[in-house]
């Protein structure tokens, strides 16, 4: 990863953490320093925002689409993913020193053509792509980071099926599946920074 690649993820990771802690009313988050040379945060930009805690998941809200700039988009979703991911509880302001932040950028969603499941998951990419599930009023996504947990297409697709609230064997003629891929930094990475200063 580049030096800018590498300096752009640890401003976002900050922006991410100082909106949570502005939510929380915890005001012991030293202000991200922005100025006027980055530019590149007031383009549109589509981000995730995944929060861990004691290595499981805490919390992940984001957007597919770049329609915000990257800084509101980063903040909006950090927040959204601290406060109102509906399968957790509220983080408390007593729990931002136990968690752990992860900012993904998305690439354009790129929809592709297939002929069954058996063509699609023949097409998709491990550790490479994430995916966008829809059918009719259904719709889900995993992040490329989820290949860890679940290495096997299938069982990825299926899961992804599930997650969008339908059997994992279902299968229709005019499911529609779109990959992107992402750019992504987390804390832990910058961790041996941090404690040095």
């Amino acid at each position: 990863m580049s030096l800018e690649k590498n300096e752009q993820g640890k401003i976002l990771l900050q922006i991410a953490r100082t909106a949570i802690s502005r939510a929380l009313r915890v005001f012991n988050v030293p202000a991200t320093e922005v100025d006027e040379n980055m530019a590149w945060l007031f383009r549109p930009g589509a981000t995730f925002v995944t929060l861990t805690q004691w290595g499981e998941l805490r919390g992940c809200i984001g957007s597919l689409q770049a329609c915000d700039p990257l800084i509101e988009d980063v903040s909006n979703n950090a927040v959204s993913a601290a406060l109102y991911d509906p399968r957790f509880s509220p983080l408390a302001a007593d729990e931002l020193d136990t968690v752990s932040l992860e900012v993904s950028l998305l690439s354009e969603l790129q929809p592709f053509g297939f002929t069954s499941e058996a063509d699609a998951l023949a097409q998709l990419r491990p550790d490479i792509d994430g995916i966008v599930f829809e059918y009719g009023p259904y719709r889900s996504t995993f992040l490329p980071q989820v290949w860890e947990s679940l290495p096997q297409p299938q069982q990825f697709l299926a899961r992804l099926k599930s997650k969008a609230r339908l059997s994992e064997d279902f299968w229709a003629e005019d499911v529609k599946l779109s990959r992107y891929t992402v750019s992504k930094w987390c804390e832990t990475d910058y961790s041996k920074e941090y404690a040095n200063g």
